[in-house]
């Protein structure tokens, strides 16, 4: 909560829109991120040395990994059913050889045939299962000191997120790639490592930093002399300057990297239609549309020649786009079941999926709705499916994050068929659609919270989850002795490094849990609520459910009663996201009490619902950007006497209406705790407050263990743009809110004890109300480092850990009815696709709270503490609810003529149940 902080735009223009970014389906245009599986080369070396044994098992081994590569090379759907159970078998033979031996002589070939069943896995789209088995091939690399195969399977790896879209992630592997590969002088994979890596600061949107790595790339690989390496990478530079808009700069890297190709040695060629492919979508782009098909059929005849489905299916899709640009539409529908059934018999789902999304879209265009509608059911069954098979919550999250523009069809074909037939219940179905393409990872997160996961969990799991979580309390606690004192730059990226690969390696073991734990499996995996059920069990006769949806053509706006469902049709997404920023500009400047922007907004997304707002309370589910909208400071009158939304609403948000009745469930049979209120308040963040009393330590001898030190508070508040200034009026508030209970009922922690170790303890669940009064950050480079700041020192003046991070937050244990985060921007948090703000209110849900108060931006403190003594006084002395009572404050304040900007009072909202 810093005083008068307002929140830098260009920092926020950056959150709604970076992961926003359109997924482009089935362009020719092949941004490499280039992989390796086991090669033929280096096996037979390795069979011929254990051959030697005459090893009977090993001879057996040696030809169902054979058979099996056999099998992989065949690449359809069955033979790589088949591949799989050949190399199982062989994996099977080389362990029991090795168990045998207790020798590690086959650990490489082991690592091989794991890495194999892994690339399998990843062409039939199962990534979680593709992921699993690299990882299981890591370790025997290491063993047996594979320096080069450990950067093999380190790329693979990276590759793997990266198509899950966990692009940090990505890069941290090939980064590990790339350092060993430089350290066995592997400059062919180096080249791949640093290929890879542009590839992600390209996605990212980092144009300079891609080319920066893809001519490091380029360079080593003309060293190398490996000439189908150069023209992949030269495609790729080729990617930027399109995307740049440079399409004759384009144009030329495509026409080389073809050249190239054409030049490399046969086994090398496949590159050539690459080529050509690439140069096609440019003529694409161009509106040149016979251009593309020329060299789309080039391609075409090339794959074929080679007998390779894949690049068929890709080549036929291209064709099938040009067609669909040139509206006609049944040779685009030809040419995309054309490629539809090879995808489907090579198995792989998640081109089916993007197919059958390509030929919905052309139905869609040429106006046959219920033909499209029955091919995008079919996309969400396979995107469902896919998803369910993902056991990591955070992968899931990545990865539907990037098949949104699925459910966006879909809600848009059932909308335009309820336009056509209004009577058949489609925006019902919208509606249900629009629950299923939100907060699913949310949802599945509070039914599990109340589920013991862990019982009947294999106990070597669930000994390496404690002793991970030992070693990471252990190097907490020496990172901030270490960084406490004087330290070198090296050490601290040293420990930064140490502590990444020990999350990365809690988190496996994590998704491990939840994958064999039975009680997870025996969980029934939480379904969004249907229309019937959203009026059945969240609203009542007083409530309106406003559920918003942005699309790139239109949007969609549903007015849900317990009785009854109308819906609207809203500007596109680009036109709402313009308003949004320029409202949230205003809104956030302390002396502006109204703004055009205010107008405009409620315009676009009010007005076509206002005859049905009545006085009724709003439950509003908002989309994309809308989620950084305190709908309270909207408008339903004239901006020239303005009157805010709150006036004759009380108005509650919701990740989607489906979360709440999780929430109501999970919560209905729980005893309210026996205590009102604890506080948290007034922190020490700097070592010259004075209450410190000159007390502050030279030295730093051991600190009670943490999961989060100092430097992380550090890098999180310098990316975030927070100082920690005393926010000297959270006192006032505070002391104002505990005098309204009495001392048996509240528990007060000041100074020295808003710390992190009270926050943490488990006297909290005695309590009904939680408040934090101290700053918050939103971290957008850092999520998992998002979080609220706590005292940083000690009675005795040692510098203590007073950060309590996301991560922290989900693993306490709360009873309360209430958290109220008095603080800095506490409502945001990263924005995923098909999540929306993954924030502090999330973490504190999944703890045990049903509803949170939270900001939107950095207020401002006096006007907060004000804000909090009228609230806390309307629930704890007039009854009010906590949703009716912030509503009430909040028209109270903004009475006053000091504080009527809604800079000082609209930041605030309740998020989950207002009952």
């Amino acid at each position: 909560m810093t005083k008068f902080k307002i929140c830098d735009s260009r920092q926020w223009q950056f959150l709604p829109f970076v992961t926003g970014r359109a997924i482009i389906l089935f362009t020719s245009i092949l941004l490499f991120s280039e992989s390796n599986v086991a090669t033929a080369r280096q096996y037979p070396a390795n069979i011929a040395q254990m051959t030697q044994t005459n090893d009977p098992t090993v001879a057996a081994a040696e030809l169902a990994y054979k058979q099996g590569k056999q099998l992989y090379e065949q690449g359809t759907a069955e033979s790589f059913l088949q591949a799989i159970a050949k190399f199982e078998e062989a994996l099977s033979l080389y362990r029991q050889v090795s168990d045998r031996s207790g020798g590690q002589s086959l650990r490489s070939l082991e690592a091989d045939t794991l890495v194999y069943i892994g690339k399998i896995y990843s062409n039939l789209g199962e990534k979680q299962k593709a992921l699993d088995y690299y990882k299981q091939s890591l370790p025997l690399s290491e063993q047996v000191g594979d320096k080069q195969a450990q950067g093999t399977t380190l790329n693979n790896i990276g590759k793997i997120y990266s198509e899950l879209a966990e692009k940090q992630k990505a890069l941290d592997y090939y980064n590990q790639s790339l350092s060993l590969r430089r350290q066995v002088g592997d400059k062919n994979g180096e080249a791949i490592s640093l290929n890879n890596i542009g590839s992600v600061y390209h996605f990212l949107g980092e144009k300079q930093k891609a080319l920066d790595y893809y001519n490091q790339s380029l360079l080593l690989k003309r060293q190398v002399g490996n000439k189908a390496g150069i023209a992949t990478t030269l495609n790729n530079i080729g990617k930027v300057y399109l995307d740049l808009g440079e399409k004759q700069k384009a144009l030329s890297y495509f026409s080389q990297a073809l050249s190239l190709y054409q030049q490399a040695k046969d086994a090398e060629k496949e590159g050539i239609p690459t080529a050509l492919s690439n140069i096609g979508t440019v003529y694409l782009e161009l509106a040149e549309q016979q251009k593309a098909l020329s060299y789309f059929n080039q391609a075409l005849v090339l794959y074929r020649q080679a007998g390779d489905k894949g690049g068929i299916a890709t080549a036929l899709n291209n064709i099938g786009k040009a067609y669909s640009n040139l509206r006609e539409h049944q040779k685009a529908l030809d040419y995309y079941s054309q490629s539809l059934t090879l995808y489907q018999q090579t198995g792989n789902k998640a081109r089916e999926a993007r197919t059958l999304y390509n030929i919905a879209s052309v139905q869609h265009d040429g106006g046959n709705f219920l033909a499209a509608l029955t091919q995008i059911e079919r996309v969400i069954k396979i995107v469902e499916d896919l998803r369910n098979k993902i056991s990591s919550q955070e992968l899931r999250t990545s990865y539907f994050a990037t098949v949104q523009n699925y459910y966006e069809l879909y809600i848009d074909l059932l909308m335009q068929l309820h336009k056509q037939q209004p009577s058949q219940g489609y925006d019902g179905l919208a509606l249900q659609t629009s629950e299923r393409a939100r907060a699913r990872s949310l949802l599945e997160l509070l039914t599990e919270a109340n589920a013991d996961i862990r019982q009947g969990v294999e106990p070597k799991l669930l000994s390496q989850e404690r002793d991970l979580q030992q070693q990471l309390d252990t190097l907490e606690k020496r990172r901030i002795q270490i960084l406490g004192g004087n330290h070198t730059e090296a050490q601290a990226q040293a420990l930064e490094k140490e502590n990444e690969a020990l999350l990365e390696q809690y988190k496996q073991v994590q998704a491990q849990i939840r994958a064999t734990s039975p009680r997870y499996a025996a969980l029934t995996q939480p379904q969004p609520l249907s229309l019937p059920q959203i009026q059945q069990q969240v609203l009542d006769d007083n409530t309106l459910l406003l559920e918003y949806s942005l699309g790139e053509k239109r949007s969609y706006v549903w007015a849900v009663t317990n009785k009854s469902i109308t819906s609207y049709e809203l500007p596109k997404r680009a036109d709402i996201e313009a308003t949004v920023q320029k409202f949230r500009q205003e809104i956030t400047t302390p002396y502006l009490r109204n703004s055009p922007s205010i107008d405009v907004l409620s315009q676009q997304i009010l007005a076509p619902v206002a005859q049905q707002l009545e006085k009724k309370r709003l439950v509003v589910v908002s989309d994309g950007a809308l989620q950084y909208v305190p709908f309270a400071a909207l408008t339903t009158g004239s901006i020239i006497n303005y009157e805010p939304l709150l006036l004759n609403h009380e108005i509650v948000t919701l990740p989607s209406a489906s979360t709440l009745a999780i929430l109501r469930s999970e919560h209905k049979e729980r005893k309210s705790p026996p205590k009102t209120l604890v506080v948290l308040a007034d922190p020490i963040f700097s070592s010259n407050d004075e209450r410190l009393g000159g007390k502050v330590q030279v030295s730093h001898p051991p600190v009670p263990e943490s999961n989060l030190d100092n430097l992380a508070l550090t890098r999180s508040a310098q990316d975030s743009d927070i100082s920690f200034e005393r926010l000297r009026f959270t006192r006032q508030e505070a002391e104002q809110i505990l005098a309204l209970v009495p001392v048996s009922d509240r528990k007060q922690a000041f100074d020295f004890t808003a710390s992190r170790t009270t926050a943490n303890s488990e006297n909290l669940n005695q309590y009904q109300i939680i408040h934090f009064a101290t700053h918050g950050i939103l971290n957008s480079k850092h999520p998992e480092l998002s979080g609220v700041v706590l005292s940083l020192f000690d009675e005795k003046g040692m510098p203590q850990n007073g950060f309590l991070r996301l991560h922290d937050i989900f693993n306490l244990n709360l009873q309360a009815e209430l958290v109220v985060l008095s603080a800095c921007q506490t409502g945001l948090g990263e924005e995923v696709k098909g999540e929306g703000l993954v924030g502090l209110t999330r973490g504190f849900m999944y703890a045990g709270s049903p509803r949170v108060v939270v900001s939107l931006w950095s207020v401002d403190d006096r006007a907060t503490s004000e804000l909090m003594k009228v609230f806390y006084k309307k629930m704890l002395q007039e009854g009010l609810k906590p949703a009716a009572a912030l509503r009430t404050a909040q028209i109270e304040i903004w009475r006053t003529q000091k504080y009527a900007a809604p800079y000082y009072w609209a930041a605030f909202t309740l998020q989950g149940e207002w009952k």
